[in-house]
């Protein structure tokens, strides 16, 4: 990047410093960031001699580090910034309480507020009442009418409480989200040296001058330069867009960048940048993270897409520049998980992932909510036409009177009236607690679910959660321990079933292995004294080589002199572990010029490079195949059906007389091995595992392990654990077997083959990553069962992240995870451990179920609500329910209810039924049986009360009522039965499933009771001293017994409905399915594109829109057709104009094409899924050539599924792709419904 771009940066530090402590400036580093390899080392060459000189000039030593001292520490904080960004600020309560108003129905009460108001002041000048029809009259006393203006301000007061609610409840999610994010940030830390000693600090207290140890796995913090590395690798892909991985040397490239990952080897490097002068602080602060630019610049973003929509204007600047935006948006996905950006991790999040459509319970819900909505709009518009009607008939009509002008404001007012009176309806019709609800019991589940040690990344994912059928379990670590120990050893011809004697071992032997394993196992591996008196020793590190030091500490050996006598520079080449290899070598030079490597991995691979083997007298004789096989099947298989892990050390010498080695060609170096000993390692199951998976079981979740393991250790600890129970018929497949068996012919992945496998499969063995991925993928793809799979994935390794990511959920290891497993997942488990994933098991089917109380409570009183309100407003000429009490009974139903019930903790019933599928419905059969068998109950009370209440109770009946008439006492009674059946039909709503005991278990939720308790005094407050506002008398001690009785029978009720069996009913709906994919036509798709979730009401609204735009491209393309037949000119050409591609139509006109971006495509490390999109992006034919070409075999996608079009980012759509298409379409058909032949064929 050139320099000038960052003028803009704003950073005080960057002035020339004035004490010239440091030997080179912020500027000077910043500088030699911008340049990469050859440039780079040339830069340093010329300036500093070499990253020696840049270390003394830093005033640092390349071996001790900094001295660590506060000062020194604080002085290069001022001098060279913090490892920190900035973070966004959080959106303020106003603004909140600003987004709250947005709302339509509360935008239509004020405005109807408003006119009333303004209309209850106005007097009309000496106008007789009388002569304005009867309803007009009848108004006993001036005070009364001069309160006419109450109800307006009611009206605007309880939209005030509704905002401020809404508001509230926005501010603390957004908090808590905050909390979750540096909770994450300060569970990052990093390996530095500091005064030559080890130790790890938070990444924010990194500074300048810094030595940092690099390791596989690791997100890099800030940028650095190269000391010294073991063959590093790093995936620059986010800040290069190159998926390449690059091979660092001091030799070629030694400059290593901030918010990049190291996918292979480790090393040290000298932190010369962080915080803002980082490689991403500086694209950070390109693209405004400080300040709400982004936002603006979104906005006029949407605004231009929909001008360009219209007016189709053919200039494609606008959409370059939006694409340049987009590209460096890409850069900022680098690390949510890094402090280096607390917190617009939120917005970035909306900003960046793949376009997820919402997850299956917020689908559900919008859908259902649109429904319910266009209801009660409907309801309410008939209410009002029907009080209008009424009110003109009835004035002139029957009483036959002409309209005065001086009558107009009082007609006016009643029109006001009604249309309050509608509006209230609606009010109360539309569920808005519905996402509310939602929000609620996701932030309550997310905020205990820390507590069982599940750390929720993504919402949704704690929901998802729920619905999960299928596990797909790392054994290492998460079944297991995690603290790997050697139990058996074969050396010297012998086999020891526990650890030998050092007596035992010929000396010559014990040397070389001892020397072997201190050299030939990563240096920030060791074993620590144990944190508390008679504990185990502490692990630090890779836990295998931690068992194999520990050996060396059981042969009575010390391996840190060996490792004081030979530090890390020493070592001539390293060939570090990775998951192609599956070893690792180390090679010393001797003292006579001559070489000696020394070798551990995988026993299977690693003998067959052997050649040698040592024998008892401590010398070495061959070794030949049939020897190998003798042991595998004497040492190796019996170790491994014990549940061992073996792993085979090995040695080779270079003489001198060879010369030197070509060392890379790892083939060849790789061989003519002597083998040391072979060990075995064990990793005990977790206690608490076998029961968790039991539970799975039961609660129809499949666990499958996939492992690294070989099949026999993995068969063994797949038994201890119950994955596999004795005598059943289930498969374990080693990844090699399980690859044969899913590929055909050509080597590519087919579907129908993985179908025959999976629902049997049990033990992955051998696996690599890939397969993980394959099997995830297979599973989640898969059409066999009819309910499609949900997914739930562990991880812990950065080779899981492709997994991870394409599972539905995906959890990293919180201890021995990588930061880059960690930044795929949805969840991280805080304590590795299998029955934390039962817990959020159990959380997230409690959500669902949370939802579906709130959701039987919230329908009851919509139902009764509005038939009330309708019918008493057609028969009395008024809602028997006034706005403010409707608004009163909405705030309950809505905003208390879902905290009430939304807060439900969870039991372990929960766990004893299968799990909902994606199209189970939100409101069962039971459900809608108590709703509406509720829903009867009380408006039998009402109506009754309504028409025979004032001889029941002896008091003036309310009906009839002129405008403003003061409040009577049987309104009254009506509103507060009414509330006070709400109160106990929410102890019925508890419970979902037709249980007997709604009180069950009632006292160990106190938000419930107190919810239930304080509604009830707020109830009394209102009724006695609420006035007119509420429209309310003070009622006596009798009335209210009588009310309270009539509301307690709701729960006698309830009983009885649930003697009724559901099986008899037939009729009963169920309602609130998912949208199915395919209910979406392709170009909505598309048209969602821009919003960031597929909304279903927008959808609504925007079916007319889209036929419009239809038929209008039909033209276009019939004209495009003609002009190209006219000038003969390729059919394609027109595709490639910057409008088409924002048109909606794209989805339509090209299906099988990837129109080539103009500038290359950066991807995120979000948006390289790996997945079937990885593919398409990179092969699928640009628009001149149409075939479209096949995918690479590796992540292709099943060859059913057509080439899909990545242009539009909703990955749910690219991967539903293969169900878009009915089965006759295959991907080679020419003219597909929908793409451009067809297009022509119907235009000609």
């Amino acid at each position: 990047m050139a320099n000038n771009s960052y003028s803009g940066v704003k950073n005080s530090t960057a002035e020339a410093n004035h004490d010239g402590e440091f030997g080179c400036t912020l500027k000077d580093l910043r500088s030699l960031m911008e340049l990469r390899g050859a440039e780079a080392i040339n830069k340093i060459g010329e300036t500093y001699g070499d990253v020696q000189g840049l270390c003394s000039r830093l005033k640092t030593s390349p071996i001790d580090g900094l001295s660590g001292q506060p000062a020194d520490i604080e002085k290069r904080k001022t001098e060279f910034g913090q490892n920190l960004i900035p973070p966004k600020k959080p959106k303020t309560f106003l603004q909140l309480v600003w987004e709250a108003l947005q709302d339509v129905t509360l935008i239509i009460l004020e405005v109807a507020a408003i006119v009333s108001l303004g209309l209850s002041f106005y007097k009309p000048p000496g106008a007789e009442r009388e002569n304005c029809g009867n309803a007009a009259g009848g108004v006993e006393d001036e005070g009364e009418s001069e309160a006419g203006w109450i109800e307006g301000a009611a009206i605007l007061l309880s939209v005030v409480c509704v905002v401020l609610v809404t508001a509230f409840n926005d501010w603390s999610k957004e908090k808590q989200f905050r909390g979750l994010q540096n909770r994450i940030e300060q569970e990052q830390k990093f390996t530095v040296i500091r005064g030559g000693q080890v130790i790890q600090i938070g990444v924010a207290e990194i500074v300048v001058g810094d030595i940092a140890q690099i390791k596989y796995g690791d997100l890099l913090p800030a940028d650095g330069v190269l000391i010294q590395g073991n063959d590093l690798k790093i995936d620059e892909s986010s800040l290069t867009g190159e998926s390449d991985h690059v091979k660092k040397t001091l030799e070629k490239d030694p400059m290593l960048l901030s918010g990049t990952h190291v996918m292979e080897g480790s090393g040290r490097m000298l932190v010369s940048a962080v915080g803002v002068n980082s490689q991403t602080g500086i694209i950070f602060t390109l693209l405004g993270a400080g300040d709400d630019e982004g936002d603006e610049e979104e906005k006029k973003e949407k605004e231009e897409k929909k001008k360009q929509r219209k007016n189709k204007k053919q200039d494609g600047a606008v959409e370059n520049r939006k694409k340049a935006k987009a590209q460096d948006g890409a850069a900022m996905e680098m690390q949510p998980l890094n402090s280096d950006e607390g917190a617009d991790a939120e917005d970035k999040k909306k900003a960046n992932l793949p376009k997820k459509e919402k997850s299956v319970l917020q689908g559900k819900l919008t859908k259902l909510a649109v429904q319910i909505g266009k209801a009660g709009l409907v309801m309410s518009a008939i209410t009002v036409i029907i009080l209008v009607v009424l009110f003109v008939v009835d004035t002139f009509w029957i009483q036959n009177l002409p309209w005065i002008k001086e009558c107009t404001p009082i007609y006016i007012q009643f029109f006001v009236k009604f249309f309050i009176i509608g509006v209230t309806v609606l009010v109360v019709a539309v569920p808005e607690g519905l996402p509310l609800a939602v929000t609620i019991s996701l932030a309550y589940s997310v905020k205990k679910m820390m507590k069982d040690n599940n750390l929720v990344r993504h919402l949704d994912a704690c929901e998802t959660m729920g619905n999960a059928t299928a596990i797909c379990s790392d054994k290492t670590g998460t079944l297991t321990m995690n603290r790997m120990t050697v139990v058996q050893a074969f050396m010297a011809e012998k086999h020891y079933r526990k650890v030998p004697e050092p007596e035992s071992v010929p000396s010559s032997i014990l040397d070389m292995l001892i020397l072997g394993i201190a050299v030939n196992c990563a240096y920030t591996t060791k074993i620590m004294p144990p944190e508390k008196e008679g504990g185990l020793p502490r692990q630090v590190g890779n836990k295998t080589e931690c068992a194999l030091l520990g050996f060396s500490v059981d042969l009575k050996r010390d391996y840190q002199t060996i490792r004081n006598e030979i530090p890390e520079e020493k070592l001539y080449k390293v060939y570090t572990f990775n998951s192609v290899r599956k070893s690792m070598s180390t090679v010393l030079k001797m003292a006579d010029g001559s070489y000696r490597m020394f070798s551990k991995g995988a026993s299977e691979i690693l003998l067959k490079k052997c050649y040698k083997i040592m024998t008892a007298n401590g010398e070495s004789k061959v070794f030949r195949p049939r020897d190998r096989d003798d042991m595998a099947k004497k040492v190796i298989e019996p170790m491994a059906s014990e549940g061992l892990r073996t792993i085979c050390l090995a040695y080779r010498d270079f003489p001198v007389s060879d010369g030197e080695p070509d060392w890379d060609n790892e083939n060849d170096i790789l061989s003519g091995l002597t083998c040391l000993c072979v060990v075995g390692i064990e990793d005990p199951v977790r206690p608490e595992v076998p029961d968790a998976i039991r539970k799975c079981q039961r609660a129809g979740i499949t666990v499958r392990m996939v492992t690294g393991d070989n099949i026999n250790t993995a068969r063994a600890i797949a038994t201890k654990c119950g994955i596999l129970l004795p005598g059943d018929d289930f498969i374990c497949l080693e990844g090699k077997e399980f690859n044969r068996r899913i590929r055909n012919e050509k080597g590519e992945i087919e579907q129908e083959r993985i179908d025959k496998i999976w629902p049997k499969l049990r033990v992955l063995a051998r696996s690599s990553p890939t397969d993980k991925h394959t099997l995830v993928k297979g599973i989640i793809d898969s059409t066999v069962i009819e309910q499609r799979q949900v997914v739930a994935v562990t991880g812990d390794g950065t080779n899981d992240g492709p997994a991870l990511k394409k599972a539905d959920v995906g959890f990293a290891m919180g201890i021995a995870g990588t930061d880059v497993a960690k930044e795929a997942s949805d969840i991280i488990l805080t304590d590795d451990n299998f029955s934390s994933i039962v817990k959020a098991v159990m959380w997230g089917r409690n959500v669902y179920d949370s939802i579906s109380k709130f959701l039987q409570f919230q329908l009851t009183v919509n139902v009764v609500a509005v038939i009330v309100a309708f019918t008493g407003a057609c028969i009395t000429q008024d809602s028997p329910l006034k706005a403010v009490q409707m608004l009163w009974v909405n705030l309950i139903m809505d905003t208390f209810a879902s905290l009430a019930l939304a807060t439900e903790p969870p039991t372990e019933a929960l766990l004893l039924r299968k799990p909902y599928g994606r199209n189970k419905p939100l409101i069962s059969r039971t459900m809608m049986k108590n709703i509406l068998g509720q829903g009867v109950y009380q408006l039998v009370i009402i109506f009754s009360l309504l028409f025979a209440g004032e001889k029941v109770f002896d008091i003036d009946s309310g009906r009839n009522t002129p405008l403003h008439a003061p409040p009577s006492e049987h309104y009254t009674i009506v509103f507060n039965t009414f509330v006070l059946m709400q109160l106990f039909n929410e102890i019925n709503a508890r419970k979902i499933h037709g249980e007997r005991n709604v009180f069950e278990g009632i006292f160990n939720n106190l938000i419930f009771c107190s919810i239930v308790f304080g509604t009830f005094i707020i109830q009394i407050v209102i009724v006695q001293f609420g006035g007119k506002p509420f429209s309310c008398v003070a009622l006596t001690i009798d009335q209210w017994l009588w009310c309270t009785f009539l509301g307690f029978g709701s729960l006698l009720w309830g009983q009885v409905i649930s003697s009724i069996p559901t099986s008899r009913l037939k009729f009963l709906k169920t309602a609130g399915h998912g949208t199915q994919k395919e209910e979406i036509p392709d170009e909505e798709l598309e048209e969602l594109d821009d919003m960031d979730e597929i909304d279903h009401a927008e959808r609504e609204l925007r079916r007319g829109q889209i036929l419009w735009f239809r038929g209008l491209n039909r033209i276009q393309t019939q004209i495009r057709v003609v002009n190209a037949f006219r000038s003969s000119i390729s059919l394609y050409e027109g595709l490639e104009k910057p409008e088409s591609r924002s048109s909606i139509h794209n989805f339509m006109t090209h299906p099988e094409f990837r129109i080539e971006d103009s500038e290359p495509h950066i991807p995120l490390i979000d948006d390289t899924d790996a997945e079937d999109d990885a593919p398409t992006k990179r092969n699928s034919a640009s628009p001149r050539n149409t075939s479209p070409t096949p995918p690479s075999p590796a992540t292709a996608a099943p060859p059913t599924a057509p080439v899909s079009p990545s242009l539009n980012q909703n990955n749910n759509a690219v991967e539903s792709s293969n169900h878009l298409l009915p089965e006759g379409t295959k991907s080679g058909t020419p003219s597909a419904p929908g793409s451009p032949l067809h297009s022509l064929e119907t235009s000609l």
